[in-house]
């Protein structure tokens, strides 16, 4: 008899300790002025921030690709692949 177990496993909450500055003191209580909480506004920015860096890297990798002459041969090649699959419409 074979029993199939699925585990999950979620990444328990930590707690950690930050120094603020001036500059992240204002920041945080912007982001709390309208009742977020202190620990809610810190993990939004730390996603927000993941986000912006990922979105970021993109672009970068993006831009690269463009400006890559091997790239932008595949590409075109690609394309013309594409375009003898294409049904006559």
């Amino acid at each position: 008899r074979m029993t199939n177990v699925i585990r999950s496993e979620a990444m328990a909450e930590k707690a950690i300790s930050v120094r603020l500055d001036a500059e992240a003191q204002r920041a945080l209580a912007r982001l709390t002025e309208h009742g977020v909480s202190q620990s809610q506004a810190i993990r939004q920015a730390l996603v927000a921030a993941d986000r912006a860096a990922w979105f970021e890297q993109a672009r970068a990798d993006a831009k690269r690709l463009a400006n890559d002459p091997e790239n932008q041969k595949l590409i075109a090649e690609i394309q013309a692949e594409m375009e003898e699959l294409r049904a006559p419409w």
